[in-house]
């Protein structure tokens, strides 16, 4: 059965990405991992978690993409320039957003909470999004940037800690 996300993902890649793009394998990963928990219970699921985990081990050290499949992202997700890129495992990412290396997305305290990503936002090389913040439609981040209060949609934001440049 195909997967219409994992679909979104791939017709933002180049052809063939799995020969190009080391990111495409994690999020392959990824999207296997949310259909393995779409399954009833029973041996196939327990097997295919089993699998899962494996191929979720092998993809984060060769990559350094850490996506655990509990994540809610929505279809359309481009990884450009793979590596040290970090994902809470309660963070939300809307559709057609874009990461890059180094990117951490997560929470600022143990067991606080986490940010909120809306579609088509941009993630900048090295930017940090952390704790409960939102980041509005279509909002771009800045390289090397650390927000850590909400930023509007359509906004950019930039710097440590990182402020609202444009809208």
């Amino acid at each position: 059965m195909p997967d219409p996300d994992y679909q979104a993902d791939l017709a933002r890649y180049p052809r063939r990405p799995f020969f190009k793009e080391q990111s495409i394998w994690a999020i392959c990963v990824y999207r296997f991992g949310r259909r393995v928990d779409r399954r009833s219970p029973g041996i196939f699921r327990k097997l295919a978690e089993k699998r899962y985990w494996l191929y979720y081990r092998i993809v984060e050290t060769l990559t350094g993409i850490s996506i655990p499949k509990s994540v809610e992202i929505g279809p359309g997700l481009k990884i450009h320039h793979f590596g040290n890129i970090f994902i809470h495992k309660d963070v939300k990412i809307g559709a057609n957003c874009v990461l890059r290396q180094g990117v951490t997305i997560g929470n600022r305290v143990p067991d606080g909470p986490t940010p909120v990503l809306e579609d088509d936002v941009e993630l900048g090389a090295y930017a940090q999004v952390l704790g409960g913040i939102r980041v509005g439609k279509g909002a771009r981040i800045g390289a090397m940037s650390v927000v850590l209060q909400d930023v509007p949609p359509g906004a950019t934001a930039v710097g440590i800690p990182a402020r609202i440049i444009s809208k």
